[in-house]
């Protein structure tokens, strides 16, 4: 591309920075920081088991709503006031949804802190192209990677140590009084643009209402569909249409008018497109293995929340450490290279859990969790780079909002896809199990004495041997179907590596960055 003038970087855009990356780090961690304490908030709220699961996916329906739509509203507001009213708002349904005393009002508070935390998080990968120079760059993404890898990582470690150490109302009230620190911040500091006020007279309400429903909709069936058998859902059903028309209607009036809330135009530029198929993919990795770990060590290994996040943390460390080996590595390393070897990372220490037994911990899950951390940051700094590098500043806004749209989404199909088979292939494996395990076998035999031995040692009535036994198939048929996920994660992100290799190398001196 022609050489632009590069930005002046002032101090007060270096610090004014930093606020933004602190309040995005504050709502990514809050779709995860909810997760490890389901059960305290359930209890606290005399929630049902349904009714809880809409803490997190209320706040996740929300967001992905506002993350595209954030570029045209940075347009038109400026990053100035659409960051300070996002910090606010978000601040303001933090204490909210610590002081709802019912289920619905943490519902409607959630939302409306995922919807307005959803517009910080795109500004701020924005804000890194364009008021940083390209010779600051190899700084600026390794930050910006990692706050967006650490935060939902660490979610679980941060929501279990504060549910089990104060309450559950603190997974909110920590947000207060750095949040109004934030907005006073953002206020006071931020002057990278000008609002463009005329373009609230060409708002597309109706393009608005098209994205609530494909991305909304998309969310939900994909939340709720593997728990509820898909399309037999009759509300999975219904949001499924809506999804589907919500989707044609947006794509139509995206391509048509003159202003569209969603500018796809983005996609002309090859590598944005190649960038944001990765950041897809890496959604997969990211939250798929952020969802899996905690699931193993609670369901299999018993663990109690604050367990798992001292288990789990190992990975946020490793991210933080190899950030600037990260920032190193872009600067020396051509980036298709550096890319197969985050890669092949990841693939190698999910390939390590194709190991797992029902005794697995901290000692044998600590080898893959390092690995996994470090490959994370060696991924994301080049992902960033190939995909946001290239793109004029006037499409930034609404490239970065598509960006993270991409990695929101993958995380939510990845889900998705990780529960379906989750569940079918335990069936699948507890049917072929329970094949073996027969009058016939000697083995069987044997362990069924064992159990009715324990039993009457312990004045029980030695016919349970036969539940214990079936607790046991159905515990080793969870376990293959972890071992199943990990093993074709570990090929997916085996073919990216191959993928990586085939990538047209980026022009000489022009830089890229920031997930």
């Amino acid at each position: 591309m022609s050489a632009a003038p590069e930005p002046e970087l002032t101090p007060r855009r270096v610090v004014s920075f930093l606020v933004m990356v602190f309040g995005m780090f504050m709502a990514i961690l809050d779709i995860q920081i909810v997760s490890a304490s389901l059960p305290e908030i359930q209890a606290g709220l005399a929630a049902s088991p349904d009714e809880i699961s809409w803490v997190q996916t209320s706040y996740l329906i929300a967001e992905v709503i506002m993350i595209p739509l954030s570029g045209f509203l940075g347009r038109m507001m400026s990053t100035r006031l659409m960051f300070t009213v996002a910090a606010a708002g978000f601040t303001f349904a933090s204490f909210m949804c610590a002081m709802s005393s019912s289920i619905g009002e943490m519902i409607l508070w959630r939302a409306v802190q995922g919807f307005l935390g959803g517009g910080m998080i795109p500004s701020v990968f924005a804000a890194a192209f364009t008021i940083f120079p390209a010779s600051k760059r190899s700084l600026v993404s390794p930050m910006v990677g990692l706050v967006a890898t650490l935060a939902p990582t660490v979610g679980p470690t941060v929501g279990g140590y504060l549910s089990f150490h104060l309450s559950w109302h603190w997974l909110f009230l920590v947000n207060v009084i750095p949040g109004i620190g934030v907005t006073l911040a953002a206020f006071l500091l931020i002057d990278f643009d000008k609002p463009d006020w005329k373009l609230f007279d060409r708002f597309d309400w109706w393009g608005l209402l098209a994205l609530a429903g494909f991305l909304g909709g998309m969310e939900y069936v994909l939340e709720e569909g593997p728990a509820n058998d898909w399309l037999a859902d009759e509300g999975v059903a219904i949001l499924a249409v809506v999804m589907v028309v919500g989707g044609l209607v947006t794509f139509w009036r995206a391509l048509t008018r003159a202003d569209p809330l969603i500018d796809l135009s983005a996609y002309r530029d090859v590598n944005f497109s190649i960038g944001s198929a990765f950041s897809f993919v890496m959604g997969i990795g990211l939250y798929g293995l952020t969802y899996l770990y905690p699931l193993y060590l609670a369901q299999i290994r018993g663990l109690d929340s604050l367990q798992i996040g001292e288990t789990v943390f190992v990975s946020g460390l490793a991210m933080f450490c190899s950030a600037p080996l990260a920032g190193i590595l872009s600067r020396k390393l051509d980036l298709r290279v550096m890319l197969l070897i985050g890669f092949l990372g990841f693939a190698s220490s999910t390939w390590m859990l194709t190991g797992l037994t029902a005794d697995w911990s901290f000692d044998e899950l600590l080898v893959p969790q390092i690995l996994r951390g470090m490959s994370l940051m060696l991924c994301m700094v080049p992902i960033n780079n190939l995909a946001l590098g290239t793109l004029p500043p006037e499409k930034m806004k609404g490239g970065s909002g598509l960006y993270n749209l991409m990695r929101n989404l993958g995380g939510a199909v990845g889900l998705a896809v990780i529960n379906t088979i989750l569940a079918d292939r335990a069936d699948l494996h507890y049917d072929r199990l329970r094949e073996s395990v027969t009058w016939s076998n000697p083995e069987a035999l044997r362990q069924m004495q064992m159990l009715e031995g324990n039993l009457s040692a312990h004045g029980m009535d030695p016919a349970g041997a036969l539940a214990q036994m079936a607790g046991r198939l159905h515990g080793q048929a969870s376990v293959m179907s972890f071992i199943d996920i990990f093993l074709l994660i570990a090929a997916l992100f085996s073919g990216l590596a191959l993928v990586a290799l085939l990538m047209k190398k980026p022009p000489e001196g022009q830089s890229v960055e920031a997930h």
